[in-house]
This record gives C-alpha cells, structure tokens and sequence, in this order.
C-alpha cells in the first residue's frame, strides 16, 4: 500500500472516531438545559457586503453552503486522483467497488421510494440512504486493526470515493433551486478562466483559489447549489505540470493541504451543526413513519444487500475478483458498514427537506439509528469473521 494511501486511511480513521464524540456533543446539547443556546448558535447571522453583492446567511447555512463546498473540492480533488492514476485508474482496479457502488445507491433508493412512492413530498428524501461516510466506515474498519487485510479497506474506500461521486450528479440533477441567468453566466465565465488558467500551466494556487471564490458566489447565487462550485474547481487545478524541469503536481499538494482542514475541522463543524436533534418531542409511533423507515431501512439493510448482491453477481459472472485475502464473510461485513451514511446523508437531507420541522426531526435520527446500526452490526461481523480465505 502506497505512503499517500496509509496517510489517507489513518487521518479518515481519526477524523471518523471524531465525528462520533462530536455528534453525542450536539445531541447531548440538543437535548439539556443548554439546547436554546445551541439553537441560538446555529442561528448566528453572517452578513457579508461588497457594492451590490450581498449575502446574508445563518450559521447553519455558511456551514452547509460554504464550508462544505471546500469538502467538495477535497471530493473532486480525490476523484480525478483515483481516476487517473489511483484505484479507479484501470477497469480491473475499478471494476468490483464501481459496481458495488452502484449496487450500494440503487438498492437503497428502492428501499425509501417503496415506503414513500405515493408522497410526492416524502419523495424528495429518495437520496439519504444512498451515501456512504467514508471517515465514519473507516473509523470503524480501524477498530478491527489486522483482522480486516488491506484489500478491503482499499475496495471501501474506492467504493465510497465512488458514492461521493454519486451524490455529486444527484445534488446536481435533483437539488437546484430556480435558476439565475446572470449567476449562471459569471460561474460559467469563472469556468472558462480556471480552465484556461490550467491549460497554460498556472500553478498558483492562490490564482485558483481567487477565482474558485468567484465561482462559488455566482453558483451560491444561481440556484444550483454551491457545493458543486468545490467540485468544479477541483478537476481544474492541474494533476501534473512540468514548471522549469521540475514536476509540480498541484493538485495533489492542495489535497494534502485541505484532508486536515476537512477531517478535524470542516466536517466535525458539519456533524455538530446538522447532528443535533431534539428527541425528546420524538415518539417511537413518529418514527414508524415512512419517511424515517424508509432511511433507516434503506441505509442498514438497502445498503449491505445493494453492495454485497451487486458485488457476488460480478465476482461470480467473472467481472472482478474477491479483494486479495480476504473471504465472503468479511466482504458482507464491509457492504454492511457502507450504510454509516451520516454526514453525506445529514447533507442531502438538508438539501431534500430545508427545513427542520419538516419531519420534527425523525428523518435526522433515522439516519443516524440506520448508521450507527450499521456501524455496530457491521463491526460485530468482521471481528467474529474468520481471518482465512
């Protein structure tokens, strides 16, 4: 295994055993005396104005609209890496968690549309069950230390890489507001520039940075949402560029430059902004709606039957091979741990149900009682798995 592949896992694994205390924080605050003040903190205005550009948002809002548009561009950065020179850089490298990924979405929307197919309303929702969290999953894997070889840790982590991808086209397609012709086209004009810039070999990340700002304001303000600015700007920052005789792989650097940021920074921000929930108005009935059945459902049992199906029909058909060491056991305890789908899931159901009341917050704890579901039985699997193929 590659020095950049072992650092990628063990800041993903740390980041993952973060998120979990960070999510207990909100829900312990959500739900005591202090839960006021943390309504009153999400809620903090944030006004920025230059001229006529104006915007004013929440908190909440900076976090998800913002800060998640530099988890994006980390997304798209470690895309185009896998892609062209990665575990996604050859059919047969790509071929087991591609098809698994596909597999890993498809079961479970079918699962959430089943219980909601006659909800338009609901019907927003179809995409929560879909993700995976790679930092939560291979927070888990960690736990298990040898027993899980290498292989499937790599195969979760281009299966996940593969869902975020996903989600990507899905918040494209489905998730765009009424859309602004003039913010359409300075986004479109910033986009032309950043590809420019790369064909002439620019290497400045300051350069990308400035006009990646640009795009992200004229996407925030077109209807598309603006985390897609993240991934835009991300396949245009050159993978590789001779500068003098020497090789200047700036989008690798900007990568390594932003995994801290986003692992210990960005996305525990993310989980302590989106995972605090009021339970005590929930009851076990509302929970039983088909809004939350269908997430939760979808995330612990769409998912491990979605990937681990999709996965033994391409094995079988002779498509791709078992990861290297690894047995049909520990491989269905890995398809049950791609359904921790937590801060991508948070993420889209922000985007399908803006507003929080929509569901008195069940659709929120039905994500994390499906991940941590998975979390729990998924990690019970491969430690009583049998290490020998």
């Amino acid at each position: 295994m590659s020095k950049f592949l072992e650092e990628f896992i063990k800041k993903e694994t740390s980041a993952g055993i973060l998120l979990i205390f960070v999510t207990i924080l909100a829900l312990l605050l959500s739900n005591s005396p202090l839960a006021g003040f943390y309504e009153s903190f999400l809620h903090i205005p944030i006004e920025i104005r230059i001229g006529s550009l104006h915007i004013d948002k929440h908190l909440y809002h900076w976090v998800n609209d913002g800060l998640m548009a530099v988890f994006f561009l980390l997304i798209g950065l470690e895309v185009k890496r896998e892609v062209f020179e990665g575990q996604l850089s050859s059919w047969s490298q790509a071929a087991l968690p591609g098809i698994a990924a596909i597999g890993g979405m498809l079961v479970p929307a079918l699962f959430y549309i089943a219980f909601n197919y006659n909800d338009a309303t609901a019907l927003k929702g179809w995409a929560i069950p879909t993700a995976t969290d790679i930092a939560f999953a291979l927070g888990v894997l960690s736990l298990l230390g040898k027993r899980v070889p290498v292989s499937l840790k790599i195969f979760l982590m281009a299966l996940a890489i593969i869902d975020d991808l996903g989600a990507i086209v899905i918040i494209a397609l489905f998730y765009t507001a009424d859309l602004s012709t003039l913010a359409i086209s300075v986004a479109a004009a910033s986009l032309v520039i950043l590809i420019i810039m790369n064909r002439l070999g620019v290497t400045r990340k300051a350069a990308y940075i400035l006009i990646g700002t640009v795009l992200w304001v004229s996407v925030l303000k077109s209807g598309v949402h603006a985390t897609l600015a993240g991934v835009a700007l991300a396949f245009t920052i050159p993978l590789g560029l001779k500068k003098n005789g020497v090789e200047v792989n700036l989008s690798k650097s900007l990568e390594h430059d932003l995994h801290y940021w986003v692992a210990f920074f960005i996305l525990p921000v993310f989980a302590f902004v989106n995972a605090g929930i009021d339970i005590r108005g929930i009851s076990l009935p509302s929970m039983t709606n088909s809004v939350p059945l269908g997430i939760a459902l979808g995330l612990f049992l769409g998912k491990q039957i979605g990937v681990f199906s999709f996965s033994w029909i391409a094995i079988k058909s002779g498509f791709a091979s078992l990861p290297k060491g690894s047995n049909w056991m520990q491989l269905y305890g890995v398809s049950i741990l791609t359904g921790i789908g937590f801060t991508m899931s948070l993420f889209i159901g922000s985007l399908a149900f803006p507003s929080d009341q929509a569901y008195q917050y069940t659709d929120k704890l039905a994500i994390l009682v499906g991940s941590f579901a998975a979390g729990i039985i998924g990690y019970l699997v491969l430690l009583f798995s049998r290490t020998d193929s």
